[in-house]
């Protein structure tokens, strides 16, 4: 079983998607391990964007991302790196089918709803960086 991050972004939160997009990951089989509200501090977004923090577009980023508190969530299954990001669509909304979590409810590049780990072992490395291990359980 694997497990990815999860990050509902401000617009997700503002928009009132969390529900219909955690229904998403549901149906498709996936189990909550770890879920929390929490705001995402300047030191914790440059550590998190670190591939991409000496980029113009980073203040911006950083700005949008800590404009209010944001859902992260943990979620396990088969294969579930993958096919989270199928779900989602490309990272940017504009070019993301409809049906996709992105071409259903995001904007742009930035503002698109979530963010997911892009990799089993970033998704190791992620869950660490925004759980205690104590905060994650393990699937029934």
């Amino acid at each position: 079983m694997q497990r990815t991050l999860i990050i509902f972004k401000p617009d997700c939160l503002n928009q009132r998607h969390v529900g219909n997009v955690i229904d998403r990951f549901e149906q498709a089989g996936f189990t909550i391990v770890g879920c929390k509200l929490m705001r995402l501090t300047p030191a914790l977004l440059r550590e998190h964007y670190a591939h991409v923090a000496d980029r113009p577009f980073y203040p911006n980023l950083e700005a949008f991302m800590s404009s209010r508190p944001v859902i992260v969530m943990g979620l396990e299954g088969d294969n579930v790196v993958q096919r989270v990001r199928d779900l989602l669509g490309p990272t940017d909304s504009r070019k993301a089918a409809k049906g996709t979590i992105r071409g259903d409810f995001g904007t742009d590049v930035t503002v698109n709803v979530v963010h997911a780990s892009d990799s089993e072992a970033n998704g190791q490395i992620e869950l660490a960086r925004f759980f205690k291990p104590e905060e994650l359980f393990t699937a029934p």
